[in-house]
């Protein structure tokens, strides 16, 4: 069972697609929340989650103050679910803007407009690392000043490959999950890469 675990929908149950997906666990979720909180970088923030699965991350980034955030699933189960936890989301914040896109994270990024204060990056395992490199460097571009990236792996995967401009600011690893905190100054990017 996954939860909102605090905010306006904190306890409220979220439905997890049968397969296909890992959804961040509780304890994760608690913890990397609680340091997004003391940074103050969730109040009024704009979200996305990339490989949205439930969309958990993204709804619990609303729950406890996002203005908006834009969950991306390309497989249509998954999808589903995510629109199925938005609606029970939106009822309980409903100044919130919540968006589910069914489309590929790459895609999402090339028409997005919106420069995103918060990404959220967690991607099947067997992503490879040239593609993550390749979402990141779309990221980076979508950046607003200041925007935090959270990239969520498996422990024993490498460093994300970063674009020019973005540096890793932490790592934390968590069991068999390591996150990346990564900040891009979207001032230093070229608007053509």
């Amino acid at each position: 069972m996954t939860r909102i675990i605090a905010g306006a929908a904190g306890s409220l149950t979220l439905a997890v697609p049968d397969a296909g997906t890992r959804p961040t666990s509780d304890r994760v979720r608690e913890s990397l929340f609680g340091a997004l909180e003391s940074a103050g970088v969730l109040a009024g923030a704009v979200v996305a989650d990339l490989y949205a699965g439930s969309g958990a991350l993204a709804l619990e980034a609303v729950s406890r103050g996002a203005a908006s955030a834009d969950l991306v699933e390309r497989a249509p189960r998954a999808a589903a679910v995510a629109e199925r936890n938005a609606r029970t989301v939106q009822r309980a914040v409903p100044g919130a803007v919540i968006r589910v896109h069914r489309a590929t994270a790459d895609a999402f990024l090339r028409s997005a407009a919106t420069p995103f204060d918060v990404v959220f990056i967690d991607p099947p395992y067997d992503l490879g690392e040239t593609e993550l490199a390749a979402t990141l460097a779309l990221v980076a571009s979508r950046l607003a000043p200041g925007g935090l990236v959270i990239v969520e792996r498996a422990a024993r995967s490498p460093e994300p490959t970063l674009p020019r401009g973005m540096t890793s600011d932490r790592h934390k690893r968590y069991g068999d999950t390591a996150i990346w905190w990564l900040t891009a100054d979207t001032s230093e990017l070229d608007p053509e890469e």
